[in-house]
């Protein structure tokens, strides 16, 4: 469960869901006011629609997948049509390596996307891609042999592919094809396979299940050995997994003809909270021999392996694996060939939960590893020997690294993102003697990206008040060029309303928020307020960054837009998140109410008029805020939003809340489902009916629980759309429904 727009804009440009079908919305018949909403003017909603994805999405740089020494990128030119060649330090094109029109052996119409091979010879291009869940996809893929121009399928046996990897020496690709693991030999295009017993639903190999892509951020669970001797990947037996099943109907944007008069289903493999996992195993294969080997940790604890990877050995294959608990990490050092492992780390938690950056920061040198730990207190990165040992704590304080991005062996230099304070982020290097050099701005948010040789990086810097600029800088601190400064994007905005930062008191706590107000705001006038929220854990809406959206549209129709960031959320260490620990909805919700009230406090508000949002985890906390005795809010609008923790899926639900089993009382006091007798504001929940991440039957047990307790709702079902909601003006319609709902009930004529 996520909430950030990056990650919201790739799903939307893969079009990662199989089931995702831009159509037409329903209003369904639970209207709890005999007034219909007014509609919004075309003019309005129109203008609205600058506000929305994705008009509201400023330019940025398409990604460069450099060549092994930095000097010079690769891009895939907008019309698909050609890969080009450009001079890192002054972007200028240097070449054409791939022109769909003059491809040896064989042609493609257009390619969708592509990867390098470590040495830079080959490329694997794709086409035709088939969406999966919302984070993975299966296409066509073809070898490109750069200096030959020679392209050819990836398969001859198999038309769809997934995750395809070079061997370190390009000579072969690993990928996954129906469940099973396949290696291409190029150099004698013949096909092995490793596999054979993947079958749907049942085994999967080398792919992770759907819980593992959602909530441990991987889509590929294999890996090559430096030698190229060995293959090592993950076997998912998830056949002991419950089933899901998501009706399907022939919609009109995409239509799907084989459900035009009995809707279709799409079943598959969800472990919600305190339900069978998955099985995981770990196998390596032998490419001489051809011969597959089981390896078994010595841990019988152990129920997740986020991540495997090579450490520049190949005897050493870092295994990371969790408890079911996840308060308990430990990696493991294992000889592929012998079999033989050792335990190489452990990170424990008792007061709450390992945080997902401790495997996802993980990254391995020849002669140590850096991982990350909020042992401290805050999140910070530690250097280790292979032995086990300690070698250097490299940051500390109270400040919260949120991205390493690596080590520069010639400079002996670590280089990584943290906070200063907990609105800003800042992209900082490391040296050999402990001295902290600012690559950025100290103020605002800056994120780097980093070629291979780490002779280069482009920073990207934005504030409330600035769109994002993206920069190319080398190593040594020289700034090169401007790639992108988003001057005539900004200009489009330039009489739209920014935020203004405050902090407030809740319980004890001081809070970080934002407010948006009109952009002719009269402090003599009453206005009414949205609240806008997200709140899960380790999450951050109130940030010193840029964004343009619906919030500052509703400012220009009248409303002060506001957001709080309570306990649980991220940027201010290990006790500010884990106060949630065992209790979700608890503590956020008394926060949310403090906010209202402190909104309604001030002399321009309305306390009278005020409405929540939220989307997801926000949507549940929308749901959480509204159904309390003491609710200050006249309307909230709940997008996608659990309705009960028993809902939601096994790893992310029990990360923050154990299994029911372990704390009933937690799920039942933190499920809106249980409070619907107290759910006393006006109420309209939108969701999509193929969501597979949070699935409607959410929102639909949730209505059926108001209806039983005699209360009623409105309901704006997106047939066919999955969590996103973003196709066929999707995100508009979800943000002009809301602007027509809060304009009713909270009285903006």
């Amino acid at each position: 469960m996520d909430n950030t727009i990056e990650k919201d804009i790739k799903i939307a440009k893969m079009n990662v869901s199989r089931y995702i079908l831009p159509v037409a919305v329903i209003m369904a018949a639970l209207s709890g006011t005999e007034d219909a909403m007014a509609e919004l003017a075309p003019a309005v909603q129109g203008e609205l629609a600058r506000y929305c994805y994705p008009e509201n999405i400023p330019s940025s740089p398409s990604p460069n997948v450099y060549l092994p020494d930095g000097s010079h990128y690769l891009q895939l030119a907008e019309d698909g049509k050609k890969i080009v060649k450009y001079e890192t330090r002054t972007g200028n094109e240097a070449g054409t390596i791939l022109d769909v029109a003059t491809t040896r052996y064989n042609k493609i119409g257009k390619i969708q996307g592509f990867s390098i091979s470590g040495d830079g010879t080959k490329l694997l291009v794709y086409e035709k891609s088939k969406t999966l869940y919302r984070h993975s996809f299966a296409a066509s893929y073809y070898v490109f042999e750069i200096n030959r121009n020679i392209l050819k399928p990836l398969s001859e046996t198999h038309a769809m592919q997934q995750s395809p990897v070079f061997s370190p020496d390009a000579r072969m690709v690993a990928f996954a094809a129906d469940n099973n693991i396949y290696i291409k030999k190029l150099d004698y295009e013949t096909e092995v396979a490793v596999t054979t017993d993947g079958a749907a639903n049942r085994i999967i190999n080398g792919i992770p299940d759907w819980v593992y892509q959602e909530e441990f951020g991987t889509c590929a669970s294999m890996v090559w050995a430096p030698d190229n001797a060995t293959l090592c990947f993950l076997r998912y037996d998830e056949s002991a997994v419950p089933t899901y099943s998501l009706t399907l109907y022939e919609g009109a944007c995409d239509p799907m003809t084989q459900y035009a008069l009995y809707p279709g289903q799409f079943s598959y493999k969800y472990p919600v909270a305190g339900e069978k996992n998955s099985d995981v195993t770990l196998h390596s294969y032998d490419v001489e021999t051809r011969k597959v080997k089981n390896i078994t940790l010595p841990d019988n604890a152990i129920e997740y392996i986020p991540r495997i990877e090579y450490a520049c050995s190949p005897e050493r294959l870092v295994v990371t694996t969790l408890n079911r608990a996840q308060n308990r990490m430990e990696l493991y050092a294992v000889n592929p060939k012998s079999t033989v492992s050792r335990s190489l780390y452990t990170d424990e938690n008792t007061s709450g939960w390992i945080d997902p950056d401790s495997w996802s920061m993980a990254k391995y040198y020849p002669d140590f590893f850096v991982i990350a730990s909020q042992r401290s207190g805050y999140n910070h990165l530690y250097q280790y020997s292979y032995n086990g040992a300690l070698m250097r704590q490299l940051t500390a304080g109270e400040e919260v690294v949120t991205a390493y991005y690596g080590f520069d062996a010639r400079r002996g230099e670590h280089y990584y993102q943290s906070t200063a304070g907990p609105l800003n982020r800042v992209v900082k290097s490391l040296d050999a003697k402990g001295r902290i050099t600012d690559l950025s701005e100290t103020t605002g948010t800056s994120s780097a990206t980093f070629d291979p040789s780490m002779g280069y990086f482009m920073l990207c810097h934005s504030s409330a008040t600035q769109a994002p600029v993206y920069t190319l800088h080398t190593t040594d601190r020289n700034r090169i060029r401007t790639v992108e400064d988003n001057s005539a994007y900004a200009a489009r905005y330039k009489s739209a309303p920014r935020k203004e930062f405050f902090t407030m008191v809740s319980d004890g706590y001081t809070l970080n928020g934002y407010m948006i107000k009109p952009v002719d705001f009269d402090p003599a006038r009453k206005y009414p307020v949205i609240m806008y929220q997200y709140s899960g854990p380790g999450s951050q809406t109130v940030l010193d960054k840029w964004s343009m959206g619906w919030e500052q549209f509703y400012a220009t129709q009248g409303y002060i837009v506001a957001c709080v960031d309570g306990r649980g959320t991220g940027g201010r260490g290990r006790a500010f998140e884990e106060v949630v620990y065992r209790h979700l909805g608890k503590y956020e919700t008394i926060d949310q109410i403090a906010a209202a009230r402190h909104m309604a406090s001030l002399p321009y508000v309305d306390g009278s008029r005020i409405g929540i949002h939220g989307w997801s985890y926000g949507g549940y906390e929308t749901l959480m805020a509204a159904s309390q005795t003491d609710c200050p809010f006249a309307a909230a609008v709940a997008v996608a939003p659990v309705t009960s923790w028993r809902y939601y899926d096994s790893v992310y639900t029990e990360r923050y809340m154990l299994t029911p089993r372990e704390n009933e009382d937690g799920y039942n006091d933190g499920a809106p489902i249980s409070l619907v007798d107290n759910m006393n504001t006006s109420l309209l929940i939108m969701t999509g009916t193929a969501d597979d991440n949070v699935h409607p039957a959410n929102t639909m047990e949730y209505v059926s629980r108001l209806l039983a307790a005699g209360r009623t709702c409105d309901m704006l079902l997106f047939p066919n759309m999955n969590h996103s909601i973003f196709q066929c003006n999707g995100r508009l319609m979800v943000y002009t429904k809301m602007l027509e709902y809060f304009n009713e009930k909270l009285d903006n004529k």
